[in-house]
């Protein structure tokens, strides 16, 4: 199976980025989550199949509380250099 990773960068309301971190956790193809220091707030690690199941994780991630918006960064293959 053909696995695409991307990694999905918060931006949060003040005071809400443990509570954003830990929800996320929940949602199906997140893999990690860190809260950091710098331009956004967390950041997660995804893997999922196609750009649909994306789309989905994504509407996950703007439906939490406390989210702010979001910003994708799909991983670019190797073999596409």
């Amino acid at each position: 199976m053909f696995v695409v990773e991307a990694y999905i960068l918060v931006n949060s309301v003040p005071g809400m980025v443990w509570e954003i971190a830990e929800a996320a956790l929940e949602i199906e193809g997140v893999k990690t989550v860190h809260a950091v220091t710098g331009q956004f707030d967390v950041i997660a690690y995804a893997e999922f199949a196609n750009m649909d199941t994306l789309r989905k994780i994504i509407n996950r991630f703007m439906s939490l509380n406390g989210v702010q918006r979001t910003q994708t960064a799909i991983v670019i293959p190797p073999g596409l250099r």
